[in-house]
């Protein structure tokens, strides 16, 4: 088969390699269609590494994808060959402390597609998982929405870790396709109003169409000062989802007293810092949000229905051969690139 894997910074090469096959019972070999380019995997591209898991090449990257069932193992009776599946890309052990205690995201032994140390990506022609991770999708569900689940769902976790939602006032701070999820779902919490930043003008168009209140600018305006004007008394949240120490000292800004900072992007750097002085006075919470909790079905169930509309986040595609393409634009920030797609 075809495998795209990293070869060194900012290098790819299309492999053939053999297909793999089932070595469990609960294994489903899947032959992928569509798979997407996260943030995550670019750090990988550009640097390597995040944090401390470290590339050792040649390594095929990518956790967002969807796909047939091509063979299941004898012990797999809930899917058949043909059956069309979006994946979940966690593989936790189910037995350790943390899957006990319903933190299957953050299980002892966890091992998750696409992570360097752990499970080769699915930028692959196939790949093969256990049958917890292949989500069954309607017929009507086309592949590419199928897997911009894996991020819808980290948004819907994120909202969920916030608590109640209702009626409050909220910023999401980098409109990429973990803040659009975001912003997804605190919308459909109810919250009153929703603020979103970024640097991309497309990026911030695509928000305003999917219902954020007001964008900003981080380029072309004092977005934090826009957003106090707009809301005297600050915010009760704000969910910070582009990975940057700037955008992390706009939430502090922000933050009413007792409000909540969640941090959902993940950063290219090793070290975060904080105001001590603004920390302590408004005495504000801060939560990491570590992936997705099981939020997968949901994020495919409210895809499927339509509660939310996630075309719009796909502005580019490239075949598997032009992965590179791909990877570099994301990298980046070219074109306006909201979610960019390869496709089998």
């Amino acid at each position: 088969m075809k495998s795209m894997q990293l070869t060194g910074l900012r290098r790819m090469e299309l492999f053939d390699v053999p297909r793999p096959d089932i070595r469990e019972d609960t294994d489903v070999l899947i032959r992928m269609q569509a798979v997407g380019i996260c943030g995550s995997d670019v750090h990988y591209y550009v640097t390597g590494k995040i944090g401390s898991q470290v590339v050792q090449y040649p390594f095929p990257v990518g956790h967002e994808g969807a796909g047939y069932v091509e063979k299941t193992g004898v012990g797999v009776p809930s899917l058949r060959v043909g059956d069309r599946i979006a994946i979940e890309p966690a593989m936790p052990c189910g037995a350790c402390d943390q899957c006990l205690a319903g933190r299957p995201h953050t299980c002892r032994k966890l091992r998750f597609l696409g992570c360097p140390g752990q499970a080769d990506g699915c930028l692959s022609e196939y790949i093969v998982m256990p049958q917890e991770s292949c989500i069954p999708i309607p017929d009507a569900m086309r592949f590419e929405q199928a897997t911009v689940a894996e991020p819808l769902a980290i948004g819907l976790y994120a909202a969920r870790l916030a608590g109640a939602v209702q009626n409050k006032r909220v910023a999401v701070l980098g409109s990429g396709p973990v803040g659009l999820s975001v912003l997804a779902a605190i919308r459909l919490a109810g919250a009153a109003s929703v603020h979103v930043t970024d640097r991309i003008d497309e990026r911030l168009a695509i928000a305003r169409r999917s219902g954020a209140t007001a964008t900003y600018s981080v380029v072309h305006e004092d977005a934090a000062a826009g957003i106090a004007v707009a809301e005297p008394l600050l915010l009760d949240l704000v969910f910070e989802c582009c990975g940057q120490q700037e955008a992390l000292d706009q939430a502090i800004r922000l933050l009413k007293p007792g409000g909540t900072l969640l941090i959902v992007g993940i950063p290219a750097f090793s070290r975060f810092s904080f105001p001590v002085d603004d920390l302590r006075r408004k005495e504000i919470c801060i939560r990491n949000v570590r992936r997705q909790n099981g939020c997968d079905r949901d994020a495919v169930r409210m895809i499927a229905d339509g509660s939310v509309t996630v075309d719009h986040w796909i502005t580019h595609r490239f075949g598997l051969p032009d992965a590179q393409k791909a990877f570099d634009l994301v990298a980046g920030y070219r074109d306006g690139v909201m979610k960019a797609m390869i496709n089998f």
